[in-house]
């Protein structure tokens, strides 16, 4: 079974400013994620600098296809 995690994210700059995304979908390798583990994942993969804060809400793991490369490989 392959399996996904969804969830919001808040993140804010150290030089002001901010984005949010809702229902965010990314491919797990596994059962499970930590909030610290997806926070520094999206980061990463969006290429953000100047990272202050980072949030992650609404957390949950489902069961559906992958999309592409999994997470923790």
């Amino acid at each position: 079974m392959e399996k996904r995690v969804v969830f919001d994210f808040e993140i804010e700059f150290t030089n002001g400013g901010g984005i949010q995304g809702q229902e965010f979908r990314l491919d797990l390798n596994g059962d499970d994620i930590s909030d610290e583990e997806l926070a520094k994942y999206i980061v990463e993969d969006m290429r953000l600098l100047m990272v202050d804060k980072v949030q992650i809400l609404n957390k949950k793991i489902i069961t559906e296809k992958h999309k592409r490369s999994t997470l923790n490989e």
